[in-house]
């Protein structure tokens, strides 16, 4: 079976109604994104970031999986998948994909405040203050917040580098190190890149691009893939 890896970002789950951080001016659910996805925010006031993601996972509880998730899930009948996701959310996991990077960390498991490694799945919604670790410590949300190291970029590096198909889908490619995944893939192999607005790319060689709603648009290149590829 050939490699095929997928780049997703907010744009796939945005058809599962769920908000971008780009949706009104740099706000995400009226909040500054500093203020509720930073070290810095954390510090001047878990309770208000505890209290913005446990409404995120409340919202995520409610939506499911669209037809490019699903699209992407068929897939694994065809080619080795592995999708490396921007989004914190579970939609391609509930949507049947079984080898999933997420870069920005899950929205369905807390972290220890005190040490890192020490991540838990959550069973609720709810992250509360005075909920602790196993060492006594606050949990947080276990997200990649701004200013904070991505641990599975090496990860994900590692994996685009052995890709024969590589696809981005739903990501304006402006957040990095993210964005830069698309340069690690082999310049002989095809690449696809799938938008309602498809970013500028400094290259072309190979390139695809398919100006679309993620449903429609990975539909539509999971047909043409399939067919020379697979």
């Amino acid at each position: 079976m050939k490699k095929l890896v997928v780049l997703t970002g907010a744009g796939i789950s945005a058809e599962s109604g769920i908000s971008t951080f780009r949706d009104s001016g740099g706000l995400w659910e009226g909040h500054d994104v500093m203020e509720v996805a930073s070290p810095e925010g954390w510090r001047k006031n878990p309770s208000l970031v505890l209290d913005f993601y446990n409404q995120r996972r409340k919202q995520a509880l409610s939506v499911k999986p669209n037809e490019a998730h699903y699209e992407l899930a068929r897939l694994e009948q065809f080619f080795d998948v592995t999708i490396i996701t921007q989004n914190i959310d579970n939609l391609h996991e509930k949507a049947g994909s079984t080898k999933i990077i997420h870069l920005h960390g899950e929205l369905f498991k807390s972290q220890s405040t005190q040490n890192p490694e020490l991540v838990y799945d959550m069973s609720g919604w709810e992250i509360k203050m005075g909920d602790k670790c196993e060492i006594g410590s606050q949990l947080r949300p276990f997200i990649v917040w701004f200013g904070e190291n991505v641990p599975m970029m090496e990860a994900a590096i590692e994996t685009t580098l052995d890709a024969d198909i590589f696809a981005v889908i739903g990501t304006s490619l402006v957040v990095y190190p993210a964005a830069s995944l698309i340069r690690y893939s082999p310049r002989k192999n095809p690449k696809y890149i799938v938008d309602v607005k498809i970013p500028e790319v400094s290259f072309t060689e190979n390139l695809k691009k398919i100006e679309a709603p993620a449903s429609i648009g990975t539909k539509i290149m999971s047909e043409e893939i399939i067919l020379n590829y697979a």
